[in-house]
């Protein structure tokens, strides 16, 4: 154990101090500066500034020290419709209570299509791909205009086709390509399905002679392989190995020759790496060997003309895609004639990288593979799982770094949803990535399985094609919400129509949820404070201290560290989704123990996770401010001293800034190892230099102007402008309370300074509608996913006289808009989780799980999987 491993009880132990400055007590410091009693540590883990929210300090766990924070800790208090009694019901009781469809840029609302594995080859994908089937028992869930996406719909990328190549017939012919056609209809081309049309004689007539095009037509269906010649030796004895490719022989092994001098065989080393690098094999050809000169090329008739000649090396260009390329005949200097142009296969073949090859290989593969575009997006759907985790297990089992992995938005864990995700294919194929995410590659499944059962682990991918570039966070509308809550309890039907109705014409309180401060009794949003305000040790303390409700397996490596300060034991438990902890402890390891260097423990977690932290805190502010706005002016209209976008220059610029950090909208207690993504260069949306966003402060001549639904309050940054009057004396309040300087949020660690951002403090849905259910047992579903629709799983059983009743609601939101507070609005309750955990707890319906509905759905079950 080392002398500087930490104790949970702070005060047992006062000499740790004196050997350790592990904690700098700026909570004690920050103390000074509030007026909240100070009698116990555990007091001091919410934010100073808590006191002005007017509320009494949250209750204590049952060893007293371990909050609970509910919404008023984080500054939600207010709602639209106070006048509505509330609906009460309970939230994600079930996975499929709660589902979400991302929107994408085309306003296209994202589903699986099809669980089938893709086809590269045009002649494949010409079968009809089977359509979504709508559900029977309850409506499809609400939809924009063209909501579903199809399975070759590229999302966010304008002018971008899909690219299939056909699977070669041989070895030896290996680029023989079918290009898929292309709906007329859409705009784009129709490309040719033969690996020689008429077309290409057509075009290259008007520069090539008759034989020369014969003669390139026979180079071009070779392949880009030449084809083998005898050398008078062993190359040109018949095989006769009756299970080679070819139906006959492997030869006999050559005599063996004297090895080489040093002399010799460093200079054969040089002029085999040489010609390597010059043909593009490097490091591509693992499997096909040394590749062989290729000397072939077909020559125009001198062209005097340098218009023609251009022409030409064009025409080459759009006919082959970079298989073929043109150059001037070095071979045949000039003449009165004109210059010759030669064609032959390119040097580096499409996709290849420079001299060195372009994958595993050899020449053979890379060809057909490199010719498609870089990405392949898919569409995902998890069960139970926050997006980073979702994708740090593809990350795994496509054996491809996490940053290769690309979203537009992250995801609730607690539900099912549905999103797209592009990645960064590196050589691989669509069939590639199918057969490696449906556990074919590693052996786990067959491929009967994976199209009858579930993913595994919660994880489905589908509908994969190739596109041109990656997600970027912010690239999508919003998203498509069928949320379910059970065990309703309301006097009658007309109070949800009331309360639904008002929702739907007055919007709600545009909140940051709960999933922005985490599941975990610790507050994130003081890990956030703590960093703002450099205090690295309290970070790390908070971090890394226990919290009620966890997994065993992360209270027992909790336990390790804090109580026996077993280093090796706690990493050894530590489950790799909970990243900050893992990352924190692999620091101190390599510190032999040692633990004053916080700062740096904390440099190793993953950059947005840290930044998350810091959002939350400007989340808790924002939320804190927005309610007093609410509570003092009501949310009817614009008033003087409120913000709005200026219009007159607002455009398409300022509506990416008011989404910019708007991308992590949740912030889950475990994140998986290692997939939170490094921030990474736009897809060409945000490349341009940044400025803030231009705002204007009502007056009482302008307030008419505007609505509710323009007002905007900034999140606390140095580039942000503060609402007129008490509110921005308020802000500023808060964040003296809490030891930062409203004018300057400048810090030495430059991640750590916050520019700040706007956000509008209401939101409208759109699509709402809803409708009453009735069910007795509650672990049958009343909604169904995409994945069990297409396996013919789990169909909603719904029964006229159920004892208990459902609301099924349908709505899209806006980007970083949280549907749990959208659900508030309508139920008046805590959607904190430990709340809506007791709520279900608590639910008279628990008593009839497994009622005759269940077991008869079960056996249904059973008869589909045999």
């Amino acid at each position: 154990m080392s002398d500087t491993a930490p104790t949970r009880e702070r005060e047992a132990d006062d000499t740790l101090e004196e050997r350790s400055p592990k904690r700098t007590k700026l909570d004690d410091s920050l103390n000074e500066a509030s007026t909240a009693p100070t009698d116990s540590e555990e007091e001091n883990l919410l934010p100073p500034s808590h006191v002005l929210l007017g509320i009494a300090k949250p209750a204590t766990g049952p060893d007293g020290a371990l909050y609970r924070i509910s919404e008023q800790d984080v500054g939600i208090s207010e709602y639209i419709a106070s006048g509505i009694p509330g609906i009460s019901g309970i939230i994600k009781q079930r996975f499929t209570d709660f589902l979400v469809y991302e929107v994408d840029l085309d306003y296209n609302v994202v589903h699986i299509k099809s669980l089938d594995m893709p086809e590269s080859s045009p002649k494949k994908e010409d079968k009809p791909v089977p359509s979504e089937a709508a559900p029977t028992e309850l409506p499809a869930p609400v939809e924009a205009p063209d909501a579903t996406v199809a399975a070759d719909q590229p999302l966010a990328m304008e002018g971008v086709q899909s690219t299939s190549i056909a699977e070669s017939s041989s070895a030896e012919n290996p680029t023989s390509t079918t290009v898929a056609p292309q709906d007329k209809s859409k705009g784009t081309k129709s490309e040719p399905t033969e690996p020689w049309p008429t077309t290409f004689d057509t075009a290259l007539t008007p520069f090539l002679s008759e034989e020369a095009i014969s003669q390139l037509k026979t180079m071009f269906l070779e392949g880009q392989e030449p084809p083998r010649v005898s050398d008078g030796g062993w190359g040109a004895r018949p095989p006769t190995n009756p299970d080679s490719a070819e139906g006959s022989s492997a030869p006999d092994p050559p005599p063996q020759e004297e090895p080489p001098s040093d002399k010799q065989a460093r200079g054969r080393r040089g002029r085999e790496r040489g010609a390597r690098g010059a043909r593009g094999g490097g490091r591509g050809g693992r499997g096909g060997g040394q590749q062989r000169e290729d000397t072939r090329k077909v020559l125009s008739n001198p062209m005097a003309d340098k218009a023609t000649r251009t022409a030409l090396h064009q025409a080459v260009r759009e006919l082959f895609k970079g298989k073929l390329e043109s150059e001037t005949d070095s071979a045949a200097p000039g003449t009165d004639e004109g210059s010759r142009i030669a064609i032959k296969w390119g040097r580096k073949g499409p996709g290849a990288r420079g001299g060195r090859g372009g994958g595993r290989g050899g020449a053979s593969e890379r060809a057909p593979r490199g010719t498609f575009p870089p990405y392949i997006h898919f569409t995902l759907q998890k069960t139970n799982r926050d997006t980073q985790d979702a994708l740090s297990h593809l990350s795994r089992i496509l054996h491809v770094n996490p940053r290769e992995l690309s979203v537009a938005g992250t995801k609730d864990k607690r539900g099912v949803t549905v999103q797209r995700v592009a990645l960064k294919r590196n050589n691989k194929t669509v069939e590639d990535v199918w057969r490696l995410a449906n556990g074919q590659g590693a052996g786990r499944r067959t491929k009967e399985e994976a199209l009858t059962k579930r993913g595994d682990r919660g994880i489905r991918i589908a509908d994969l094609n190739y596109r041109k570039g990656y997600f970027d966070l912010g690239m999508l509308k919003g998203n498509a919400f069928v949320i379910t809550l059970r065990n309703v309890q309301v006097e009658s039907t007309d109070i949800i129509d009331r309360a639904l109705e008002s929702m739907k014409h007055k919007g709600f309180i545009n909140y940051y949820g709960m999933q922005r401060f985490g599941t975990a009794t610790i507050p994130t949003h003081s890990v956030g404070l703590a960093l703002l305000m450099s205090d690295w040790h309290l970070a790390v303390d908070l971090i890394l201290r226990k919290r009620a409700g966890e997994h065993p397996d992360v209270q027992a490596a909790r336990d390790a560290w804090l109580v026996d300060g077993d280093l090796d034991t706690a990493l050894a438990l530590m489950p790799r989704r909970v990243v900050a902890e893992r990352c924190i402890l692999e620091s101190f390891q390599k510190q032999q123990g040692d633990t004053r260097n916080a700062m740096g423990a904390l440099s190793t977690i993953p950059r947005n996770l840290r930044l998350m932290y810091v959002h939350a805190y400007q989340s808790y502010v924002w939320n804190a401010i927005v309610s007093e706005r609410i509570r003092l002016h009501g949310s009817d209209k614009a008033i003087a001293g409120d913000l709005v976008f200026d219009t007159d220059t607002k455009s398409k610029e300022t509506e990416d800034i008011e989404m910019a950090v708007e991308g992590a909208e949740e912030l889950p207690e475990e994140t998986a190892a290692q997939g939170v993504e490094e921030e990474k260069p736009s897809g060409g949306r945000r490349n341009k230099s940044w400025e803030p966003a231009k705002v204007k402060t009502l007056t009482e001549e302008d307030q008419d102007k505007y609505s509710i639904f323009d007002v905007i309050m900034p999140l606390p940054g140095t580039d942000v402008a503060y609402p007129g009057g008490s509110l921005g004396e308020r802000y500023r309040e808060y964040l003296k309370l809490d030891g930062l300087d409203p004018d300057n949020f400048v810090r030495k660690q430059k991640e750590y300074t916050l520019g700040g951002s706007y956000r509008k403090i209401m939101q409208l849905p759109k699509d709402l509608s809803w409708s009453v259910l009735r069910y007795t047992d509650p672990d049958v579903p009343l909604a169904q996913a995409d994945e069990d629709k297409l396996l013919g799983f789990d169909a909603p059983v719904l029964a006229e006289d159920g004892k208990f009743m459902a609301l099924q609601i349908r709505l899209t939101l806006n980007t970083a808009a949280y549907a749990t507070m959208a659900l508030r609005e309508v139920t008046k309750t805590d959607t904190s989780s430990h709340f809506q955990s007791n709520l279900t707890s608590a639910s008279e319906d628990q008593k009839f799980k497994g009622g005759p509905e269940a077991e008869e759905q079960k056996e249904d079950k059973e008869v589909e999987l045999e």
